[in-house]
């Protein structure tokens, strides 16, 4: 077996074990105001990944999910399928803008105090690579290079299996104090 093959091999495990978590956690949803409150953005991210907590209904949607957390970084494995194809017959530009920003976006919340929050201000993607039916799995890769307490920004790239590279993104996103409940 070679390289990519290993790879892929390696990639679906990760994706099934992560799948069942998902399963049989918390389902879909969204977090509750209490919980970005009281906990810190990484122990989020580590709640949600192991299914304590609620994951983002359009992952389920767009054929993705998050495999991957630490401080500053996040992964996203996805599955281009047909349903996400443009009338050229390649994966639409916005399956892969979805994917970078969700990477993206999770990898400046595994830096917030509980208390902070954050919204994307700026999203800037370079498509280099159509995906085509053969693409069987791709991953977005998003990790920080700057948080401050004002604004944080953040890189991606979205890659297969062998190494090709899809797609590059970046971000800047406004961090701020979650407003008090009810406004």
């Amino acid at each position: 077996m070679d390289q990519q093959a290993n790879r892929l091999a390696d990639w679906l495990a990760v994706e099934a074990a992560q799948r069942a978590r998902f399963e049989h956690g918390a389902g879909p949803g969204v977090l509750s105001r209490e919980v970005v409150a009281t906990l810190d953005g990484l122990t989020q991210m580590r709640r949600m990944l192991a299914g304590e907590l609620p994951h983002a209904a359009i992952a389920s949607t767009l054929d993705f999910m998050l495999i991957e957390v630490e401080r500053g970084r996040a992964v996203f494995q996805g599955a281009p399928r047909t349903s996400h194809f443009n009338p050229m017959g390649t994966v639409h530009g916005g399956w892969f803008a979805t994917l970078l920003d969700s990477a993206l976006g999770c990898a400046v919340h595994t830096l917030m105090p509980a208390g902070r929050a954050y919204t994307t201000a700026e999203l800037s993607i370079k498509l280099v690579r159509a995906i085509t039916p053969k693409v069987e799995r791709v991953r977005a890769e998003g990790e920080v290079v700057h948080c401050g307490r004002q604004l944080a920004t953040a890189e991606a790239r979205l890659v297969g299996p062998d190494g090709t590279l899809y797609a590059h993104a970046s971000t800047t996103c406004l961090v701020f104090d979650l407003p008090p409940a009810g406004r």
